[in-house]
């Protein structure tokens, strides 16, 4: 006798696809490939045009499921944003994802209209697509690169802050092609798109910072619940109005996770492996789409637009818009080079297709060849290229991951703070006794799977994590940071 039930076999099947994905995710970073391109490569396997498992041939489906996951990748990095990193690279970061954008899509639109043998709407919806860098493929690529914190900055905030103004050239192109919007209608648009989003993420993630807080809720566990559903409503809430939800949800996530101390370590974790478990879905999902026996007849414009997009557009949008920034010429080939294009580009290639444009499918699998492309050449390049261009000479320590994290202790006015002895860092071979902690105290040094209670003798290795006592203050992983880095005039302040 046997029980089985409709959802055994989805469950099962998710379950291997997931382990699938994770081995590969884990093998691709060995060799220092992007993983978004074995996830895609894995979807085509088992969708239609490989071994047939699974049909996926809605773009409805790809759009809801795509919205979904970006939702949660934007919120996580959001959540993993620095302040310090958004004061830092605000200024050239919004005008990246302003400005940049709009001269990568009307280049790319123009190229594609003189090269291929498109009319000029279906040209300018290729350039409006593939126009924004992708948040899931550069923030997957700025936690394995050793990037200056400069430019992870930079890249971080372009990218999360970048993809309403393609989804507005996205969707206004779409309601030329069904009407004629007139110059106020556009501009409202935009306005709408951009103000709303940035003023409803603000809003909701002012008053979900409080609700995290001020209310006490019960057990630890609820609280990235909650933090997830401050997420949802701010999308939501931006969309009902017509604003962006994409840049809203980010503007949430940067909120809470700056004014959100108590439970931030908690609602980081469980939004990472939900952003990392989105990120996985995605590319299965928009792998699974595509019809692998389409994409030779785009071989040829796709690569043109490539070309046109990466060695053109690109570099033209970047310099116009960092070169008032004091950005070196080094620094600016970079971050022309790595504008890596992911799953957004591929997301919005569905508007097309959904909408019924014409083009729509010729839209959609150009876009996707591109995007297949631009992870390869460049995402495995990125290493190289800070190298070459001399920008990978910082050490470990002073790259994505921050020296310092506290973890706040909820009713005692004191916190922990983690400092990981990374390669590079002041404290790295020195002993305890030639150390003067700013205004508190090592309690304990895990080293590997060994947990020791130190003494002053305790010398600190490479690896170490060390465990600090201090009293709380505002400023106090700035302090333990200078400490760690051995500058001993901010840390004995």
């Amino acid at each position: 006798m046997t029980v089985q039930l409709p959802a055994d076999g989805w469950i099962l099947g998710s379950g291997l696809l997931l382990i699938a994905a994770i081995l590969a995710a884990g093998f691709a970073n060995r060799i220092r490939m992007p993983g978004l391109l074995l996830f895609l490569a894995l979807g085509m396997i088992i969708a239609d045009d490989g071994l047939a498992l699974i049909t996926l041939d809605d773009p409805r489906i790809a759009q809801i499921g795509g919205s979904i996951a970006l939702l949660l990748i934007l919120f996580e990095g959001g959540l993993t944003t620095k302040p310090g990193d958004i004061r830092r690279a605000a200024a050239p970061g919004i005008v990246l994802a302003t400005v940049a954008v709009g001269i990568t899509a009307a280049l790319v639109g123009v190229g594609t209209y003189l090269l291929l043998d498109v009319d000029l709407l279906t040209a300018l919806l290729i350039g409006a697509v593939v126009a924004s860098t992708d948040a899931a493929a550069v923030f997957a690529m700025l936690r394995r690169a050793p990037l200056p914190r400069k430019l992870a900055s930079l890249l971080e905030v372009e990218s999360g802050a970048n993809d309403p103004i393609a989804i507005m050239l996205t969707i206004g192109l779409i309601a030329t092609w069904q009407g004629t919007p007139t110059t106020g209608e556009w501009i409202t648009f935009a306005i709408l798109q951009l103000g709303g989003g940035i003023v409803v993420g603000a809003l909701i993630g002012l008053a979900g910072s409080w609700l995290l807080t001020r209310v006490s809720l019960g057990p630890a566990g609820v609280y990235p619940v909650l933090a997830l559903g401050i997420a949802g409503l701010s999308y939501g809430g931006a969309a009902l109005l017509g604003a962006s939800g994409f840049l809203a949800v980010y503007i949430t996530g940067l909120l809470v996770g700056a004014r959100a101390p108590l439970h931030r370590r908690g609602i980081r974790s469980f939004h990472e492996g939900l952003s990392n478990t989105a990120e996985v879905g995605l590319f299965l999902m928009l792998g699974m789409l595509v019809f692998p026996s389409e994409l030779p007849a785009v071989v040829v414009p796709g690569l043109a637009i490539t070309v046109i997009l990466v060695l053109v557009a690109r570099p033209v949008a970047v310099t116009a818009c960092l070169v008032w920034f004091g950005y070196s010429w080094r620094e600016i080939v970079f971050i022309s080079w790595v504008g890596l294009r992911g799953a957004v580009p591929i997301v919005l290639a569905t508007f097309p297709f959904v909408a019924g444009y014409p083009d729509g499918a010729l839209i959609f699998n150009v876009v996707f060849f591109v995007v297949l492309v631009s992870a390869t050449v460049q995402g495995v390049s990125i290493s190289t290229a800070a190298r070459w261009l001399g920008l990978s000479r910082e050490s470990e320590a002073s790259t994505l991951s921050p020296v310092a994290t506290d973890v706040p202790l909820s009713d005692v006015n004191t916190e922990l703070i983690e400092v990981r002895a990374t390669r590079g860092l002041y404290i790295v071979g020195k002993r305890l006794d030639d150390l003067d902690p700013p205004h508190g105290l090592v309690t304990t040094i895990v080293r590997g799977s060994r947990v020791l209670i130190p003494t002053p003798r305790t010398t600190i290795r490479e690896g170490d994590l060390i465990i600090l006592a201090m009293p709380r203050r505002t400023d106090t992983s700035r302090l333990v940071t200078a400490w760690a880095k051995g500058e001993s005039g901010i840390a004995s302040e």
